[in-house]
This record gives C-alpha cells, sequence and structure tokens, in this order.
C-alpha cells in the first residue's frame, strides 16, 4: 500500500503511516493474519528444517508470532527470544524461551525472558531469525523502527557468511509500492512473509 505524498527516504512520515496501518487492523485480522503467517511458514523447507528459531512478542500492532512458537515446541525446535544485551549497548542476544520462562520487562516495556547465561543461544546456531518491521518492499527490503538493534547484532555474522536466514514479518498492508531507501548498514532479508505473500530478496 503506497503512504500518500510521502518519500521512501522519509522514513520517520513512513514509520508513522504504517505503524498507524497496522495498529487500525481488528483483532480478528490479527488472529487470521498470525495463523496464514503459519501456514507460509509450514510451505519453507527452511522452516521445517530448522531446529533453532528466533522470534519475538508482538507489540505495536505487530502480527503476534504465537502460533509459530507453538508449532515450534510441538516440533522439538528450540525458540529463542531476543534480550536487550546487558553491556553491549544497542544489541541483542538470543535466550531460550519456554513454556515456563520467567518475563521481565525490558527498558522499553517489552517482555523478554529474565536473563540466564545458561540459556543464550549463539547467533551462529540459529537457523531462522523472525524479525519485526514497519514496512517492506518487493525486494524484501525492511524498514524497522529505528534502533537499529538488528542490524548491529546480525551483521558481523552476515559479514562472515554464518549468519541465520532472516525473515521479516509483516501484515499485507505494510508494503510500499515504491522500493524502500537501503542504508549501508542495513542488513538484508531473505525473505519478507506476509499472510498473503511471500518476498524472496531480489
Amino acid at each position: 500500500m503506497s503512504a500518500p505524498s510521502m518519500h521512501p527516504s522519509d522514513k520517520s512520515q513512513l514509520r508513522r503511516h504504517f505503524r498507524s496501518l497496522r495498529n487500525s487492523l481488528s483483532q480478528t485480522q490479527q488472529i487470521a493474519a498470525s495463523e496464514q503467517i503459519l501456514a507460509q511458514c509450514h510451505a519453507l523447507t527452511q522452516y521445517r528444517d530448522a531446529n533453532f528459531v528466533a522470534c519475538y512478542l508482538a507489540q505495536d500492532g505487530e502480527i503476534t508470532l504465537t502460533p509459530i512458537i507453538e508449532d515450534a515446541w510441538q516440533n522439538g525446535k528450540t525458540v529463542c527470544l531476543p534480550v536487550l544485551h546487558p553491556f553491549c549497548k544497542g544489541h541483542l542476544i538470543f535466550v531460550k524461551y519456554r513454556h515456563n520462562s520467567e518475563m521481565i520487562l525490558n527498558r522499553f516495556a517489552i517482555p523478554e525472558p529474565k536473563l540466564n547465561v545458561a540459556d543464550i543461544v549463539p547467533i551462529s546456531l540459529l537457523n531462522i531469525v523472525f524479525t519485526p518491521l514497519v514496512a517492506f518492499d518487493e525486494s524484501a527490503q525492511r524498514l524497522g523502527m529505528g534502533g537499529g538493534f538488528y542490524d548491529r547484532t546480525l551483521a558481523p555474522m552476515i559479514r562472515n557468511e554464518i549468519s541465520p536466514q532472516v525473515f521479516g514479518v509483516a501484515h499485507d498492508c505494510q508494503r510500499v509500492e515504491e522500493g524502500l531507501v537501503n542504508e549501508e548498514w542495513d542488513i538484508p532479508m531473505q525473505k519478507i512473509i506476509t499472510p498473503s505473500s511471500i518476498f524472496n530478496a531480489s
């Protein structure tokens, strides 16, 4: 969906527009979208074969990955969630997430597992990282919230060619018709998954 009178480089306006769109979706639409995302993942060999998947807990109108998390548990996959790095500002670590994980709120008021060093999973072991996003284009470029957490965390692994597959997840209404402006620090997505389509990196 186009953002009227907005240039693809005007990221602040794009964020406001597409955050508003996704927040306008009804609970019924949100639930249906999350179930359709799982169906899309079932069609992907990368997901079926994955042993370690990193998910996120939805905020601000993002598509919830609860169906994927529950499906992964049922199929013996290890599910991880991002946790703000306690020492390296602006970075994430990935921690095992279980049914009974003790959760805390981070400084952004987002739930995350209470940090236990024994539960940290090296990024090199992750097969898939599902990332939220604000907007995307048909070439699988992603516009995030602007914090750069995933970019900073995953960039070193991508440079060393040992990174997981990075899949963005979005509602169909978050697609921009004009290509997004890609910054040099933006990490590439292999795919963007929506309820109706899968967009592959060009």
